[in-house]
């Protein structure tokens, strides 16, 4: 069960993230592509991204970690070039969509702990 409300917090952080930045397009602003774009990103940033960050080592620490900016930029590429009707104009977007959708998961998952720890005292 909190697999499913992860992957709708991400789900609408998507969306709310699409429709902020001009440089990413979902079409239609459709719930289904931002779902197939969800669990894509969460299944990449699983399986890709921890190979990526072992072979990068050298280079995240000689830039003091901010090559992990560059790998979620990638990943966020990567889901472009997978999901049909997800469309990233270039790198800066990516990296810029990957920064913000980052705030708003934590600003939606925020919000639903403390839905959560509302109801355990109620």
């Amino acid at each position: 069960m909190n697999f499913i409300i992860q992957i709708i917090i991400s789900t609408l952080a998507v969306l709310i993230t699409s429709y902020v930045l001009p440089g990413v397009q979902i079409a239609n602003n459709s719930f289904l592509t931002a779902l197939i774009v969800a669990a894509v990103l969460s299944f990449l940033n699983n399986v890709i991204k921890p190979i990526m960050i072992v072979l990068t080592i050298p280079v995240t620490i000689f830039s003091l970690g901010l090559f992990l900016l560059v790998i979620n930029a990638i990943i966020i590429l990567i889901t472009a070039k997978l999901v049909e009707g997800f469309k990233v104009d270039g790198f800066w977007w990516a990296l810029l969509y990957s920064l913000i959708l980052s705030i708003v998961t934590s600003v939606l998952q925020s919000i639903q702990k403390n839905d959560e720890s509302k109801k355990k005292f109620q």
